[in-house]
């Protein structure tokens, strides 16, 4: 398969298709994670955010790479792609597994209310916002791994 053929798959741009190819199989992933830990099939993960691996840090790291392979790592272009992609992944691991945490401890307290709720206690938060550092590491070189590779099979 051609270069071009390869592109005009999705978008017709390889850098962001390959991307979406990081995301897209970070996601399967998950599904397939929960199947070998949980003994279950659960589809809901095939578009969740938070779980193993991080595909936000496998989409952001794919770009980078492949921007780096492409462009070169010494340009302005994979500067910015490498700053969006830290950015990204201090996100997933920090400030939306915090917001996680916070939404454990009040669907446990909202559990254990004696008295009459309110109606907006009506619906559990979601607690799978973010990621630990080893999803987000793992989401981040099947990134890297697509990006490099990608470009090298089909750049």
């Amino acid at each position: 398969m051609n270069v071009k053929n390869v592109t005009d798959v999705l978008t017709g741009n390889l850098i962001l298709n390959l991307s979406i190819l990081a995301w897209a199989m970070a996601q399967v992933l998950k599904v397939l994670t929960v199947l070998i830990t949980k003994h279950r099939w659960d589809w809901r993960h095939i578009l969740s955010s938070g779980g193993m691996p991080s595909s936000h840090s496998a989409f952001v790291c794919s770009c980078a790479a492949s921007v780096g392979m492409v462009e070169g790592f010494s340009t302005v272009t994979f500067a910015i792609a490498a700053v969006v992609a830290i950015v990204v992944m201090y996100d997933a691991s920090n400030v939306r597994r915090a917001a996680g945490e916070q939404a454990k401890i009040l669907n446990y307290m909202m559990d254990h209310w004696k008295e009459m709720r309110p109606e907006f206690f009506g619906k559990e938060l979601k607690e799978l916002l973010g990621h630990t550092p080893f999803q987000v590491l793992m989401g981040g070189l099947l990134g890297i791994a697509i990006g490099l590779g990608g470009v090298w099979l089909w750049g």
